[in-house]
C-alpha cells in the first residue's frame, strides 16, 4: 500500500494536467515556448505515474483495468471482475 501522500501528489498532477491542458496545446500551437516554460511543471502529461487507484502501488499497472497486478489478481479470483476467469486448458 503506497502512502496516502504519493497517491494525493498524483491526483493533484492529473487535475493540473487536466486543467492547462488546452492552454499548453495552445501555447505549443503558436510555438510559445517562453510562455510553456512559465507553466507549473506539474502541468505537463510526461510526469504523471500510473498507480493502482485502489492501492497506489505504482509497478505492475495494468492499463487495461487500471489497477494493479496483485489487486487484479485478488479481485479476479473472488470475482469482482466481470467477464474474468482462471485460466485452464
Amino acid at each position: 500500500m503506497a502512502k496516502e501522500s504519493m497517491k494525493a501528489r498524483e491526483r493533484k498532477r492529473r487535475r493540473m494536467v487536466a486543467r492547462y491542458a488546452s492552454k499548453r496545446e495552445a501555447l505549443k500551437q503558436a510555438g510559445d515556448w517562453d510562455g510553456l516554460q512559465k507553466l507549473p511543471k506539474n502541468s505537463s502529461y510526461v510526469r504523471l505515474h500510473n498507480r493502482c487507484l485502489l492501492t497506489g502501488r505504482p509497478r505492475g499497472y495494468m492499463r487495461q483495468f487500471g489497477i494493479s497486478r496483485v489487486t487484479f489478481r485478488e479481485m479476479a479470483l473472488s470475482g469482482k471482475i466481470p467477464g474474468v476467469k482462471k485460466a485452464s486448458w
